[in-house]
């Protein structure tokens, strides 16, 4: 058996909506003409609590996975993404870590080249969603410690405050299209506003 130390490799772990595709939530705000279905990780940091938020609107609307299903089935990549995680995985292995639902990100992963996703579950009956199932809380940060485990260089990129905690377990963690208030809060990690930036930034540090 060699003794030799093998040298360290690097991984990348991204932020899925508001990186790399629209935010899903937005777009069924849009399609249902509820606007407090417009909140997200970028304004409610207590990920518990805004998905209680959602799950009592789409009981009192009385709003389907179906319907939702269809929104996402009109959903596109942002403009730009595909060709920028394309471009990132030739240079170094690409894990998307979101706190959306298996549910929703499939299609959008079909769209995307088929990444490797960790994420949650939805629980459905006769079509609506009733509850959800975290695979486990505060599962980005988890995943970065995993990864950091098993020797590997980390470095993330995200967007709202669900990925304050990836961003400050990996070895170097990048802003991109976060909000002030955001970027404010958490001065350590520079913020990228164009996918050439974020491509530069995260090569950069590779």
């Amino acid at each position: 058996m060699s003794t030799t130390t093998a040298p360290q490799q690097t991984i990348v772990t991204l932020d899925l909506e508001g990186v790399l595709v629209p935010e899903i939530w937005i777009a069924v705000a849009e399609r249902t003409g509820i606007a407090d279905l417009r909140r997200t990780t970028r304004d409610e940091p207590d990920y518990d609590k805004l998905m209680k938020y959602r799950l009592a609107i789409l009981e009192d609307k009385g709003l389907t996975m179906s319907l939702i299903a269809d929104v996402i089935a009109g959903l596109e990549p942002m403009p730009g993404a595909k060709q920028f995680l394309d471009a990132l995985r030739e240079r170094t292995q690409v894990i998307i870590l979101s706190d959306t639902f298996e549910q929703f990100g499939a299609p959008l992963m079909r769209q995307l080249g088929m990444p490797t996703i960790l994420c949650h579950q939805l629980i459905v009956r006769d079509d609506r969603i009733v509850d959800y199932a975290l695979r486990m809380p505060d599962q980005k940060r988890h995943a970065v410690n995993a990864l950091r485990g098993l020797n590997y260089r980390v470095i993330a990129a995200g967007d709202s405050y669900n990925d304050a905690a990836m961003l400050g377990a990996a070895d170097k963690g990048f802003w991109f299209h976060a909000p002030d208030t955001i970027t404010a809060q958490f001065p350590d990690f520079a913020p990228n506003h164009t996918y050439d930036e974020l491509f530069a930034s995260i090569t950069g540090a590779l």
